[in-house]
């Protein structure tokens, strides 16, 4: 951050119960001074949780967030900032750009040149592929409704939100990377497994949540297989009554029982696979 060739933002760093060292690492940049930065500490939430609390606290115009793991190339806030300024508008939520590695590889696609605005699912619905950057609007993104957090859970999809506001803004598609990310072994990308599994109640509330706004009817059932899955994993067994399309759900029941076991057996089997390393 220290290295952004446009000083105008500020960190925020949202602490989601650490147990190391960061409140004196993050003091410690704060007596330097060299740039803005507030922050606060929870308990852990997990990242929706954290987004959560950001959303409350944010105070710029714009926000993106960027992982522990992750940083910035070092023009991308004065990219932001120029671009915003010459395109920008009311009636845009935001901006979406590029993520790439560390040795400079775009991940998935990039925008095709004659697409200028967007929304996210319709990027990924005409084919796009792989991470994006997401720099929101905050008064847009405050304006729906936060991440719910379920006792003993520490995982909602930050989609959720992305979605609600696909269907009411369009956002600035920027064919240049602003982040340089890095997928950690124990990062929820590479555990996903676990995550549905000990998450049940935060993959079923996004599953609903799929079922209205899903592009297709393809979509729209493989979110139903997925809530039959996770509904039997939290004892939900309500799950009918609960969900937008419960006709669709009675289909997917069959299917949705087959995908409940197959995921016990891919944590089990990691589970002993540890246990025997």
């Amino acid at each position: 951050m220290c290295r952004q060739t446009c000083k105008d933002f500020e960190w925020l760093i949202i602490d989601d119960g650490s147990t190391d060292n960061t409140q004196n690492l993050v003091n410690s940049w704060i007596k330097e001074n060299k740039i803005p930065i507030r922050y606060i500490h929870q308990d852990n939430q997990g990242m929706h949780g954290a987004h959560n609390t950001a959303y409350r606290n944010i105070e710029t115009e714009l926000n993106i967030c960027i992982d522990s793991d992750d940083y910035m190339p070092d023009n991308a806030v004065e990219t932001i900032h120029s671009f915003w300024e010459i395109y920008g508008s009311e009636e845009l939520a935001g901006m979406i750009g590029l993520d790439e590695t560390k040795d400079g590889k775009i991940i998935g696609t990039t925008f095709p040149e004659d697409i200028q605005k967007t929304t996210l699912t319709d990027f990924y619905r005409k084919g796009g592929k792989g991470d994006k950057k997401l720099i929101y609007r905050t008064d847009i993104i405050n304006k729906y409704p936060e991440y719910p957090i379920f006792e003993e859970e520490r995982y909602v999809g930050l989609g959720y939100k992305y979605q609600l506001i696909d269907q009411d803004y369009l956002l600035l598609a920027i064919n240049k990377p602003l982040a340089i990310v890095e997928y950690q072994e124990d990062g929820s990308s590479m555990n996903i497994f676990n995550q549905y599994w000990n998450n049940p109640r935060g993959f079923a509330f996004i599953r609903k949540i799929d079922m209205k706004y899903a592009p297709t009817l393809k979509r729209k059932f493989q979110a139903c297989i997925h809530y039959v899955s996770s509904s039997i994993r939290s004892k939900n067994w309500n799950m009918l009554l609960e969900a937008p399309l419960p006709l669709l759900v009675l289909f997917a029941f069959i299917p949705g029982i087959g995908l409940y076991f197959y995921t016990k057996y891919r944590v089990l089997t990691k589970k002993k696979y540890q246990i025997n390393k």
